[in-house]
């Protein structure tokens, strides 16, 4: 089946044509410049233009920066506060003339990577990290994502786990690698008492650092470098929408 991934970030909007039964993208990525006015009405103009590129008419999944449920936006830390309830898929169906559904961009980080990545084939519970600006996450027990986790928003010892360990952190700090490795092996050993989980997958900024990183993070549980690099969260929100075009 082929989808329209689409991916809002900080930098702008992306999408690309997928094919979820292969979980590979088939055309090039289109993208808007970088958004310094997420309300509701710029970013759904902004999301029709990317569409419009593809003169696309079939489904399209969207990854959100927000939790959401149902198409319903839950909270709004990284964009406007307008979209605290709205309903996204219905907003962005009704400007493109397609169905759309949406999903957390992380949840469908790591959609992809469970689906086509390294986590393909692994059960238990498995934790996904986005580690760039923020930290974004997202959890599976036994393949199954639970939704809307936010485990960069977890304070501990009074911090925020973005706070002490993002790749934002790093920068304004200007902290070595190693440095900041341990941070994350804080973090990562907090979650493992926490979850107990059989893998985590690090993603993001991190995933690209890992060969300066990854040798100074012990812990107790496996953990791997994201396969999917900036195309997961297209893959993931193509997955998503085929998912619930198939239901």
């Amino acid at each position: 089946m082929e989808v329209l991934g689409i991916d809002i970030g900080s930098y702008g909007i992306k999408g690309a044509i997928v094919d979820t039964e292969k979980g590979e993208i088939i055309s090039d990525k289109k993208s808007t410049d970088k958004i310094k006015d997420t309300r509701p009405h710029k970013l759904i103009s902004q999301l029709h233009k990317v569409v419009k590129k593809f003169d696309w008419k079939g489904p399209i999944g969207c990854a959100f920066p927000a939790a959401t449920t149902r198409g319903r936006i839950l909270a709004t830390d990284r964009i406007h506060e307008a979209w605290i309830d709205a309903d996204a898929e219905q907003l962005f169906s009704e400007i493109t003339g397609c169905k759309v559904s949406v999903i957390n961009d992380t949840d469908a980080t790591g959609l992809a990577e469970m689906s086509f990545g390294v986590g393909k084939g692994h059960t238990g519970t498995v934790i996904v990290l986005a580690v760039g600006t923020g930290i974004g996450s997202s959890l599976f027990v036994n393949k199954t994502l639970v939704p809307n986790t936010e485990l960069g928003q977890l304070e501990i010892k009074g911090i925020t786990v973005e706070e002490r360990a993002s790749n934002r952190a790093r920068k304004e700090e200007g902290i070595q690698k190693k440095t900041w490795a341990k941070r994350l092996q804080f973090v990562l050993e907090h979650y493992e008492r926490v979850f107990h989980p059989d893998l985590f997958i690090l993603g993001g900024q991190l995933s690209k650092k890992a060969n300066k990183t990854f040798p100074y993070i012990k812990i107790n549980t496996k953990f791997k470098a994201a396969e999917f690099q900036n195309e997961a969260s297209i893959v993931g929100a193509a997955l998503y929408a085929a998912s619930k075009h198939k239901a």
